[in-house]
């Protein structure tokens, strides 16, 4: 039965990875219907994206890595403990 299980698991693996290749913003997709197939894909629920995206949530958040809130975020954000001794 574990053998099963990982089988499973690598052929979801295998849908979600091809899904992204085809559906990802970078290559042409909708963000929104990207965002809400993933999704379904992460819960088990094997849903069409398109018809998906139309009828979740009307909103879709993207963090990005630019502008005052992520230059705050970097600002603010721990920073690893420097090292006691001089390196040899």
């Amino acid at each position: 039965m574990p053998q099963r299980a990982a089988v499973e698991q690598r052929e979801r693996r295998r849908e979600l990875r091809a899904y992204v290749r085809r559906h990802h913003p970078d290559v042409g997709g909708d963000p929104a219907a990207f965002a809400a197939g993933l999704a379904a894909l992460r819960t088990g629920l094997h849903a069409d994206p398109i018809t998906t995206a139309r009828t979740g949530p009307a909103r879709v958040i993207v963090v990005r890595s630019r502008g005052p809130r992520a230059w705050l975020r970097r600002l603010l954000a721990p920073r690893p403990a420097q090292r006691r001794r001089p390196l040899r």
